[in-house]
C-alpha cells in the first residue's frame, strides 16, 4: 500500500511565501491553496500568541518520508512550533481500489489528534465555534465554501439549505473529539439556523502544537 496522505498547513496569510518556497525547495507540490479566517477567542489568541488574521490553508500530496523531511524543516528553519506561528498536520489519504491493512487500521485508531470538520450555512459561525469552545475546542480556521444540490436537500429532507457554506477545521485531542462533536450538533445542528454537518478524521502526525502539549503536561 503506497504511504499517501494529505498535509493541510493553516499559517498567517502573510507568511505564505516562506512555506510554499520551503515546500518547492522539498519538492512538494502545491496542491490547493485557499484564504481562511481564525475563530479563536479573544483569550486564547492572547494565550497562544496569536492575532486574529487572516489564514492561509496549504493542501499538499506527500508520502511518509517527504513528511518527515518536511516537518524537520518546518520546525529548525521556520519555527513552526512558535506561539502563533502555524499548525501543519497530516491525515491518510486512500488511493482508488486500496483498502485499509488491519495494521494501519490499528495504527489510525491510536492517534493522539482528530480533524473535525463541520459544514454549516453562512452567517452562523460564531453558532458552532461558541458550542464547540464549551466543548474544549481552542479554535479553529474557516474556509468559505458553496454547497451543491441544496434543492435536493429540501425535497428530500423536508429543509432549506443556504448554498453559502463556512467549513470549519478544528484539529483536537482525541478525547474531546466526541465532547466537541455532539457539542455542535446539538448547538448547531440541522435543527438551528447553522444546519450543521459535522465529520472527523485521524490525523497522523501535527507540527506546531509541541508547545501547547507541553503545556498540558506541566498542568
Amino acid at each position: 500500500m503506497s504511504d499517501v496522505y494529505i498535509m493541510t498547513t493553516i499559517i498567517d496569510r502573510k507568511n505564505s511565501k516562506k512555506y510554499i518556497d520551503l515546500y518547492k525547495k522539498d519538492k512538494l507540490e502545491v496542491m490547493y491553496t485557499t484564504l481562511g479566517e481564525g475563530t479563536a477567542r479573544g483569550d486564547i489568541l492572547d494565550y497562544l500568541g496569536l492575532e486574529a488574521s487572516e489564514k492561509m490553508v496549504i493542501f499538499n500530496f506527500v508520502q511518509q518520508r517527504d513528511w518527515m523531511l518536511t516537518k524537520k524543516d518546518l520546525q529548525r528553519k521556520l519555527q513552526i512550533d512558535a506561539p502563533g506561528e502555524g499548525i501543519a498536520f497530516l491525515v491518510q489519504f486512500l488511493l482508488d481500489r486500496q483498502k485499509l491493512p488491519e495494521s494501519e487500521e490499528s495504527t489510525l485508531k491510536d492517534t493522539t489528534y482528530e480533524l473535525i470538520v463541520a459544514i454549516a450555512d453562512q452567517g452562523n459561525l460564531e453558532m458552532v465555534m461558541d458550542a464547540a469552545r464549551g466543548a474544549g475546542a481552542y479554535g479553529g480556521t474557516v474556509i468559505h465554501a458553496k454547497g451543491t444540490g441544496m434543492e435536493y436537500a429540501e425535497k428530500y429532507l423536508g429543509v432549506t439549505i443556504a448554498a453559502e457554506k463556512a467549513m470549519i477545521f478544528i484539529v483536537t485531542k482525541k478525547d474531546q473529539k466526541n465532547s466537541i462533536m455532539k457539542a455542535i450538533m446539538e448547538q448547531a445542528g440541522m435543527q438551528t439556523p447553522a444546519k450543521t454537518i459535522v465529520f472527523s478524521l485521524p490525523v497522523t502526525d501535527t507540527a506546531g502544537l509541541r508547545l501547547v502539549d507541553l503545556d498540558e503536561e506541566n498542568e
